[in-house]
């Protein structure tokens, strides 16, 4: 077999384990919206996935790392993640599995802004294109939210604390780029941790435990959908390039809601998307689009700088 042959084998088999860990990283709803953990009080529950979650995670990428090293970088980066995975579950249990996965989609707008006002990158018409139909779709969603006479406080609450996650997953990309040099596994494993020692204490004070059922499909939310992913997108990106996965990676979003209308749209606890969702979740797609699909990989930086920090 000549090494062309290889070379494009090795590219499809690349892109197939994005579009794998892309699927797996889109269950997140599924687990979140399961009435399983329906016991669990509302205010406590997103936290509480947030530890198990993190925790089952975490220890499943332990093995992985090879080469740990310190950096006081660390502090804020994990902090930055731990508040992320913390304000996406409380986001998701309060709205629709649709919001939240596409308002925290916008991390890339605010990648841009940081970009632009801090490190002063250079800026590209597709990131232009970017910022004016994401914030369209995110100022759409939010506006109509707002004004509907079926959300009730709990949902908007779970609107910002969506955006919020956006916001922090913006800065954990920031935080992954500048440290790019350490061993990933080490890094995301460490983020992972972080998080459920942060929530460690939160668990201990509500003397919330979980039944062996839960604890079952906790540790699935973590292996299956956090942790698993991560080795599959790692190992995807070393034969294609960061923006061709941050393309695939638009599956994500795509599929969120549709898992949870499988699953559980018989159940009383449902909640469709709203009409609004759609149409902003479509603004949104179309900023992420023309982001990705018009880039080009750097040709003497790394191919894989632009790609998300694996951060579901």
């Amino acid at each position: 077999m000549s090494n062309v042959q290889v070379s494009k084998r090795s590219v499809l088999v690349g892109r197939w384990l994005i579009v794998a860990a892309a699927v797996l990283w889109s269950t997140s709803g599924f687990f979140a919206k399961a009435p399983w953990f329906a016991a669990w009080p509302l205010d406590a529950r997103g936290p509480l996935m947030a530890f198990w979650r993190t925790l089952f995670a975490g220890l499943c990428l332990v093995p992985w790392v090879r080469r740990p090293r310190w950096t006081w970088w660390l502090v804020p980066a994990t902090l930055s993640f731990a508040l992320m995975s913390i304000t996406y579950l409380c986001a998701i249990t309060r709205t629709t599995a649709a919001n939240a996965i596409w308002l925290q989609s916008t991390a890339p707008l605010w990648v841009f802004l940081m970009g632009i006002t801090i490190l002063r990158e250079k800026v590209r018409r597709a990131d232009w294109l970017m910022l004016v139909a994401v914030a369209a779709g995110v100022g759409f969603i939010i506006t109509c939210e707002v004004r509907s006479s079926t959300s009730t406080p709990e949902q908007l609450t779970g609107v910002l604390l969506a955006l919020t996650s956006g916001v922090l997953y913006a800065l954990v990309v920031v935080f992954v780029r500048a440290l790019r040099d350490l061993d990933s596994a080490w890094l995301i494993s460490l983020n992972l941790l972080v998080t459920a020692v942060v929530l460690l204490p939160y668990v201990l004070y509500r003397g919330l435990g979980a039944s062996q059922t839960q604890i079952l499909w906790l540790s699935a939310f973590g292996v299956f959908q956090m942790g698993l992913p991560y080795l599959l997108f790692a190992r995807g990106l070393r034969v294609i390039p960061g923006h061709e996965a941050s393309f695939i990676c638009l599956l994500e979003p795509v599929l969120v809601p549709i898992w949870v209308w499988l699953s559980w749209r018989h159940h009383p606890s449902y909640q469709p998307p709203a009409w609004w969702t759609y149409v902003g979740g479509g603004l949104i797609l179309i900023g992420l689009f023309a982001r990705f699909s018009m880039l080009t990989p750097e040709v003497n930086g790394d191919a894989t700088s632009s790609a998300p920090p694996t951060s579901k």
